[in-house]
């Protein structure tokens, strides 16, 4: 249960497991043990996975409810956030609107 946690968490914060890994200073193939189930997550790690996701361990534990909290799933709309956040404030509307009219034409909007 907790390696199925960590994967959704994961997923919901828009991260592959090499980026966790990498975050963590382990392998990826660590991560994706940890997550199928295969082995047990140390006690130790529990805290670190916790940082590096931003939530706490008792949320990773599931002894708390997950909070949504609103992150980014999609790794190529988080990538370009930051340029987003630049934008002249005009140009910024302006895509703004624009996303605003694509989700009201599509399914999404509905």
């Amino acid at each position: 249960m907790i390696g199925r946690r960590l994967k959704d968490v994961r997923l919901r914060r828009g991260l592959t497991q090499v980026e966790l890994a990498e975050a963590l200073g382990l392998d990826q193939t660590l991560i994706s043990a940890y997550e199928r189930g295969k082995i047990r997550i140390h006690a130790g790690l529990i805290a670190a996975f916790a940082n590096a996701l931003k939530i706490s361990a008792d949320e990773l534990l599931g002894l708390r409810k997950a909070k949504e909290d609103g992150a980014i799933r999609s790794r190529g709309l988080r990538k370009r956030a930051p340029a987003i956040d630049r934008l002249p404030a005009r140009d910024l509307r302006t895509l703004l609107q624009t996303i605003d009219q694509f989700l009201k034409a599509s399914s999404v909007g509905r």
